[in-house]
């Protein structure tokens, strides 16, 4: 049914880093538009702005009860401070204590900042952050120091200067009981584009009715991401070419996002770009990690419980091994799902130790082109089956327990009635 030696010839030739809002990104957006153009189908660009900026300088010295550096990278987009010298506080959880606690500080988090640790560090008027990235076991040069950033959302809070460190000099940090330390960020702030490639096939009976397919092409810092997320993007290629060679009923229009790894931009730029186009938009299918060697198959379905149904139905009659379920799956889904469009994504989920993301662990040795053949083929069945259905029948609504897990995902304040 498709191709998949050309679908995995794809994946080798995008696999390099292709952060959003770098030419290594448009690269990776050329080389998608070549091998649809082989096939005859055409695609456009499409660019939208990102938040980008230069660090120029980023340092955290331990001051009291002893004195040493640290390697760290600066948090892009959190401001400037030059030599803020303030006593640490660990911010183990976002507690009402804690949030007393650390007023008038520089914190340290578990892990990466998320919004709730940034909200907290904000509300409690912390003076800066420091957050750590690795794994404990794992040896110091098999762990990359990462590149962070304040998303949106948290940059309309306003900036707090933050550091990225290594997680055994957050270790040590704790146990040596750093009291006071000296942190310095300079960067310089602005902004660039990042790019979505857009490609269409009118249906031949319902041409005005559009299944939009989504998967993210671009990678993370120190990752060629060939699990996450080259998977997906060359499963939609294969899609394309399939319905290039089979005309569907209904009109399908595939979405490479851009920026996905930076807070789902690409999508979230599409829906806003095309608002009124989406009251054609009857379905999403987002493909996000497929193709690994060990996994379990998911289908995650932000819609209606119908759509669930129909989806463990059709791999069950199918003999697909998967597990369907509702809710909200952290990808490019989301973002339409918001917009009130029944939304679904599919994903091959790795055991633990059994395949990595977000870091140079994320590499082509631990997919299977047998296996990514198969995922691909499942979805392209699943598709056509709605895609040229007598009638359509996945209705056009989101439950509001899905609004619900929408707003909380996205971390917004329900407004009171």
């Amino acid at each position: 049914m498709i191709n998949v030696d050309k679908e995995y010839r794809l994946l080798e030739d995008l696999y390099f880093e292709r952060i959003g809002g770098t030419d290594k990104e448009r690269e990776a957006a050329s080389i998608i538009q070549s091998y649809l153009e082989e096939v005859g189908l055409t695609s456009r660009i499409e660019e939208f702005e990102v938040n980008c900026a230069d660090i120029k300088k980023a340092s955290l010295e331990v001051l009291e009860p002893y004195q040493k550096s640290y390697p760290v990278e600066g948090y892009k987009n959190s401001g400037n401070v030059d030599g803020l010298e303030s006593d640490l506080y660990y911010l183990e959880c976002v507690t009402p204590v804690s949030k007393i606690d650390a007023k008038d500080k520089i914190v340290l988090v578990n892990g990466y900042v998320g919004m709730k640790n940034y909200k907290a560090i904000k509300e409690s008027g912390a003076k800066g952050f420091i957050s750590f990235n690795g794994h404990v076991d794992y040896h110091d040069d098999e762990v990359d120091l990462d590149k962070k950033e304040l998303r949106q959302m948290m940059i309309d809070l306003g900036p707090v200067p933050g550091v990225n460190l290594k997680v055994k000099d957050a270790i040590e940090l704790v146990d040596r009981q750093a009291s006071k330390v000296r942190m310095t960020l300079q960067q310089e702030e602005g902004k660039n584009v990042s790019w979505n490639v857009i490609c269409d096939i009118e249906g031949s009976e319902y041409p005005n009715e559009v299944i939009v397919f989504t998967a993210h092409y671009d990678s993370v810092p120190f990752s060629k991401g060939a699990y996450d997320n080259g998977t997906g993007s060359v499963a939609l290629y294969s899609l394309a070419t399939y319905f290039k060679e089979h005309q569907p009923k209904r009109s399908v229009r595939f979405v490479w996002c851009g920026s996905e790894e930076r807070g789902l931009l690409g999508s979230k730029a599409y829906c806003e770009a095309h608002k009124e186009e989406l009251e054609k938009v009857l379905y999403c299918i987002n493909i996000d990690m497929i193709g690994s060697i060990l996994g379990h198959r998911i289908a995650v379905a932000t819609a209606n419980e119908d759509v669930v149904h129909y989806t463990q139905y059709y791999a069950d009659i199918h003999g697909f091994p998967l597990e369907a379920s509702q809710g909200v799956y952290s990808s490019d889904s989301t973002p339409f799902a918001d917009c009130g469009v029944p939304s679904i994504s599919f994903a091959r989920i790795t055991p633990r130790g059994g395949g990595d993301i977000h870091n140079r662990f994320d590499v082509i040795e631990h997919l299977s082109k047998r296996i990514l053949g198969e995922d691909t083929e499942f979805i392209v069945k699943y598709a056509e089956s709605l895609i040229n259905a007598y009638a359509f029948p996945i209705k056009k609504e989101m439950p509001q327990k899905m609004k619900d897990e929408i707003d909380k995902y996205y971390m917004r304040e329900k407004k009171e009635k």
